[in-house]
């Protein structure tokens, strides 16, 4: 009865409001981004060329916006402002997107829109982060229960969304965003708190040193981004390879992709509780332990029963390095909890643009299965890269 009492005087109203934050802000992204390349095709009526520049502009964009608004957010300003900000600038382009069809104004306005909105999400792990470490609060469990929610908004948000737009329109699908943002900024003001800010490691100039002078923090990066691009390769050749190659139901990929997404939750709130005792270093090796049999197994196997087994060694992989990489990179660079999960999230940025570039190459010459030979070799790179990063 004692511990039941102390367990509901220990439930923080904040970190609830961190929950619900994480989880309205991944739905509303969630609803938009899987049914972009439809609504570019069918609505604006871009050639296919058109829809893959876009999105090519589009992640550059985010990379760029992100990166000078990080240097800023850990040194000056109160983040919680920056984040409403970033959230309004979600609600703008959502109603852009509702009542424009021309594709240079897309392009533009909402790419710059879309990159000023896609700042948010690192904005608040950042605060957050800030958040735990301001009350003693478990940081690891804190935001892998954080980065759960978002898991979460991406099962319910993808089927949502195709539900909304071919049912109703991408009318209403962005009018719904749109007032999803309207929600989140609501909550954001009234719930989250204003964290005084840390003072950041700083140079003689007073400015905040940059991680990328850090050696660690470089090979991490540079771990990080052929991690997603395993990971984005696989996203965009399975549905082709699994009907194409394998000649198995395209319905397949859906059941896959959601298989490995609500698997990933349980795997995220385990590696947050047994982060301190293990260490993420070592989290993280076996997170890519797992990515590499993954990819193995994909070259090996092809029946549908393996294929839907191989989904526990995905979800391993992704809901590890989803959740401690983005923690690995905050330790690395203490005091600039902005600028490091900044340099996570642009990681898988990096990760996606390259993996479009590849897979489309590689399956077009060689063929589906070279790609994931090629996403086999990368995960073993990667495991050699984080085995040098200094475990903190």
């Amino acid at each position: 009865m004692k511990s039941l009492l102390t367990r509901k005087r220990s439930v923080n109203p904040v970190y609830l409001a961190f929950m619900a934050a994480s989880f309205m802000t991944g739905i509303a992204g969630a609803l938009q981004a899987p049914t972009l390349s439809l609504f570019l095709t069918r609505e604006v009526q871009a050639r296919p060329f058109w829809v893959g520049l876009f999105f090519t502009v589009n992640a550059i964009a985010g990379i760029v916006v992100s990166l000078l608004v990080a240097k800023r957010s850990d040194s000056r300003g109160d983040r919680r402002n920056l984040i409403l900000f970033c959230c309004l600038m979600a609600l703008c382009n959502a109603l852009l997107f509702a009542f424009t069809r021309h594709y240079l104004t897309l392009i533009t306005l909402g790419v710059l829109l879309s990159a000023l909105a896609s700042v948010s999400m690192p904005q608040i792990f950042a605060l957050a982060r800030e958040y735990a470490d301001q009350s003693a609060r478990e940081a690891v469990m804190f935001s892998s229960v954080m980065r759960a929610q978002l898991s979460l908004a991406w099962v319910i948000g993808p089927p949502l969304s195709f539900a909304l737009a071919l049912n109703f329109g991408f009318v209403t699908l962005f009018l719904v965003a749109a007032a999803l943002f309207l929600l989140c900024i609501l909550l954001i003001k009234f719930t989250l708190p204003s964290v005084p800010r840390a003072a950041p490691l700083m140079q003689s100039g007073g400015m905040p040193l940059s991680g990328w002078r850090d050696r660690d923090v470089r090979l991490l990066f540079i771990a990080s981004v052929t991690m997603w691009t395993c990971n984005t390769m696989y996203i965009i050749d399975m549905p082709l390879y699994i009907s194409a190659t394998l000649g198995l139901p395209e319905k397949l990929a859906g059941l896959l992709m959601g298989t490995a997404a609500g698997l990933e939750i349980p795997v995220m709130l385990l590696a947050g509780h047994y982060a301190k005792r293990t260490g993420k270093r070592n989290l993280m090796l076996m997170a890519l332990a797992a990515g590499i049999l993954f990819y193995a197994g994909l070259v090996l196997f092809r029946s549908q029963t393996a294929l839907m087994a191989l989904q526990l060694f995905n979800a391993v992989f992704i809901g590890i390095i989803a959740g401690i990489g983005m923690l690995w990179f905050q330790d690395l660079m203490p005091g600039r909890p902005g600028a490091a999960t900044t340099m996570f999230t642009n990681s898988i940025s990096t990760g996606m643009i390259l993996a479009g570039v590849i897979q489309g190459t590689l399956s077009e010459r060689f063929g589906h299965i070279a790609v994931y030979w090629l996403a086999l070799g990368l995960a073993i790179a990667a495991f050699a890269m984080s085995a040098r990063v200094k475990n903190v």
